[in-house]
């Protein structure tokens, strides 16, 4: 299993809004399993772009909190921006895909056929 950059953003994103959230309410949030939550968080871990500690004086010792490092907040605004490039790329991909079916429906219109019914 590898962290792909969709996901380490996501998880540095939560981390970082939310965190004191529970590997299980980060797997939720993620839409993943807990097994996954955690090979994702060990992988940031050992990275050191995160730290999991009990920060918090309770008698929960179960409650850790995971917090960006200075590394952490680096390669957040890294993945960020790479995360974002890829997503305009696609937007761009279906802004021009869109616009080619759009034309083709319009041939189909002018040349007398019914678009709309479908295929038989």
């Amino acid at each position: 299993m590898k962290l792909d950059d969709a996901t380490r953003y996501q998880l540095l994103k939560l981390i970082a809004e939310h965190p004191g959230y529970t590997q299980r309410e980060l797997a939720a949030a993620m839409g993943v399993s807990v097994g996954k939550a955690n090979f994702c968080i060990k992988a940031l871990i050992s990275k050191g772009l995160i730290k999991a500690g009990n920060f918090r004086r309770n008698r929960d010792k179960s409650a850790y909190a995971y917090l960006l490092t200075p590394k952490g907040i680096e390669d957040k605004a890294f993945v960020t921006v790479r995360f974002l490039q890829r997503k305009m790329a696609e937007y761009d991909a279906l802004r021009a895909e869109i616009a080619a079916l759009r034309r083709e429906v319009d041939d189909l219109a002018t040349s007398g056929l019914d678009a709309g019914r479908g295929a038989a």
